[in-house]
Formats: structure tokens, sequence, C-alpha cells
């Protein structure tokens, strides 16, 4: 059974885990719970926009309050999406935000902030695969095929000094946007 540590970490593999007749529609969830054993399982359900083929995904929720969102979950990694995953939602979310508001009048940087939010929480999420008293993201994190594929053809990216960097990169870049713009002057 797959284990989420946030709604959000759960509705991300989903969107990470497209219906199998490759569409790229997702589909319109629905949400329920139920009692499987022991565990309250939270289960999302809906009809492929492509192939109208039902999905379905099942997720027991981590005991631990998740943090609000934009975060992931706590302290530990996930269980269910890979550093190499996480990665490449940081550099989509990051690029489209960085581009965006380098070519958005000041006034409308702001517009960028929320998909910057998300980039910096998938770099986070990143981070938390080092191992403490190491300096990289060890291979055996990555699980799945986009994730070993991004750390075979650069595993320097997963640095511990490098992650760190990237982090604080994101948050100069969304203090930019977060800044007030200047007031016009008066007459002008």
């Amino acid at each position: 059974m797959l284990k989420a540590r946030s709604s959000l970490e759960a509705h991300l593999y989903m969107d990470l885990h497209p219906c199998e007749c490759g569409g790229s529609g997702g589909f319109e969830r629905r949400r329920h719970l139920e009692q499987q054993g022991e565990d309250l399982v939270t289960v999302y359900e809906g009809t492929c926009r492509a192939c109208l083929r039902d999905r379905r995904f099942a997720f027991v929720m981590d005991e631990e309050i998740p943090p609000p969102p934009p975060a992931y979950g706590g302290d530990r990694p996930s269980e269910i999406i890979d550093p190499g995953e996480f990665a490449e939602v940081a550099s989509r979310y990051g690029n489209w935000a960085s581009l965006g508001a380098l070519n958005a009048p000041e006034s409308e940087r702001h517009k960028y902030r929320g998909a910057m939010l998300t980039a910096l929480a998938a770099e986070e999420e990143v981070l938390k695969f080092v191992p403490e008293g190491q300096d990289a993201v060890p291979a055996s994190a990555f699980t799945s095929e986009r994730g070993r594929a991004l750390y075979e053809r650069d595993p320097d990216k997963f640095s511990r000094d490098l992650l760190e960097f990237d982090i604080e990169v994101s948050q100069r870049a969304l203090a930019a946007m977060e800044s007030e713009p200047p007031e016009a002057a008066d007459g002008q």
C-alpha cells in the first residue's frame, strides 16, 4: 500500500503516474475514505480523460500531521516519490516561474510566487534523501525509472552542496517575487 505524508504528496504521486494509455489529461479525482484492516485509507478514483479507463489510487496517510502546503511532508523523505522525481518537479516549476517573473513587469512578478514555492518545496524534498553525515543522495534512493535516468545523467546534481545552493537560489528568487514594486513618482 502506498504511504503518503500529505494529500499534496498523494496528488503529486498521481500526477507522476499517468494512465497506461499515455494520456496526459489526468482524471477528475473523487476522494473517499475506506477502512482496510487497521488502516484508514484515502482513496482517489476517477476516469481517464483520454481513454475513459477507471483509475484508482489508495494511500495510507502518515500519522504525523503534515506541514502546511506547499510542503509535501515532514522531516522524513518520501516513501512513494524518489529524489529524481522531486528534482524534475522542482526544475519544471522553478524554470517556469523564473522565466515568467523575469519577463513580467515588476508589478506582476507575484503571479509566479506559487510556482516558485512549489519548486522550493520539491528542492527541499530532494535534500531529505541525503543521509545524515553524507554528502549526496545515494544511488539506492532512486527507485523510479525517471529518477534513475536523471541520476545516471548527472549524479553530481544530487550533492548536498549543490542541493543547498539550489534551495538558496530559489529562496532569493522567491524573495524578489515578493518584494513590493516601487511606487510611481508623482506626475509620472
